[in-house]
């Protein structure tokens, strides 16, 4: 029960990592603010049931709940979603951002229609609900309330290294992470912690890549590629007992792993301008001095 007493919005949280991740929560003491438009892989359609069932499950092992079917990715959207959890449960605490859909292609054959759709739900979708919680922790705590806000952002192995066939994704992705260090840094003095997962699990998002997982003989049974591994730590993050505030973590199956992004690595100045023909040998001595990155997804 490291959550008890806590509200927590989760975003997207009608299906797979969102659905997991709520039901988390709520089985760590939280009432769940269950965001999700119901919409389909693509983003396409729409239906209220998916975050009404959730709803439905969270109340009926006795725990608090309340659907908000908002578009996050909107300012009006992501007001009413703070102002659902503030009116229904009196108080906000942790803001999950899950929500998103795939629209995937290569690069040239990528419209701009779906890489504005895309990087709209998967970057302004966490930007404007963020902001929204960042404006209510920030009166609390010059009101003399100060809390322990917790933020956890959702980025992904293709926003970290790249993914081939998901220019749009991998590019929202990345940006995901950029807005958890600045709003880590900004935040952390009105008591508030930022962090985010890259979490790999199957959903109906990679239900084409991750089939399900055969379970290894002695291991009890364990799917590690189901959703629920994903969540204790999403619930740890956003307890008042996470004390880390902009990192980046992946998280699969039983696997917790620190990412280390862009760190100053060799360096050469001259101190004067170059010769662009002097560049060559510069900087192939300077590539050979610093660690080989890893291979994109797909390459």
């Amino acid at each position: 029960m490291i959550c008890e007493g806590r509200v927590a919005i989760v975003t997207g949280a009608g299906r797979g990592l969102g659905r997991a991740h709520a039901l988390e929560f709520a089985r760590q003491g939280a009432a769940v603010v269950v965001n999700d438009l119901g919409v389909g892989p693509d983003g396409s359609g729409g239906s209220p049931d998916p975050a009404e069932d959730v709803v439905a499950e969270i109340r009926g092992a006795g725990g608090e709940a309340v659907a908000a079917p908002y578009d996050v990715a909107t300012s009006e959207g992501a007001e009413a979603l703070v102002r659902t959890a503030l009116g229904t449960f009196g108080r906000l605490d942790t803001l999950v951002c899950n929500a998103g859909f795939l629209r995937d292609r290569m690069l040239v054959n990528l419209s701009e229609e779906e890489w504005d759709a895309v990087t709209r739900v998967h970057l302004k979708g966490h930007f404007l609900p963020l902001r929204q919680a960042g404006l209510h922790w920030r009166a609390e705590a010059k009101a003399g309330r100060p809390g322990a806000g917790r933020a956890v952002l959702t980025s992904s192995g293709a926003g970290l290294l790249g993914s081939v066939g998901q220019a749009n994704y991998a590019a929202a992705k990345a940006g995901v992470v950029g807005l958890t260090l600045v709003a880590a840094a900004e935040l952390g003095r009105y008591g508030v912690r930022v962090n985010a997962i890259a979490p790999a699990a199957r959903t109906r998002m990679t239900e084409e890549v991750f089939a399900a997982t055969m379970a290894a003989p002695g291991d009890g049974g364990f799917d590690a590629m189901a959703p629920e591994n994903v969540s204790p730590l999403v619930a740890w993050l956003g307890s008042p007992g996470c004390d880390v505030t902009g990192r980046v973590f992946e998280a699969e199956g039983g696997r917790i792993c620190v990412m280390e992004g862009f760190r100053h690595g060799p360096a050469v100045d001259r101190r004067a301008r170059w010769d662009p023909a002097e560049l060559g040998s510069v900087v192939r001595g300077l590539l050979a001095e610093a660690a080989s990155p890893e291979p994109v997804y797909g390459a």
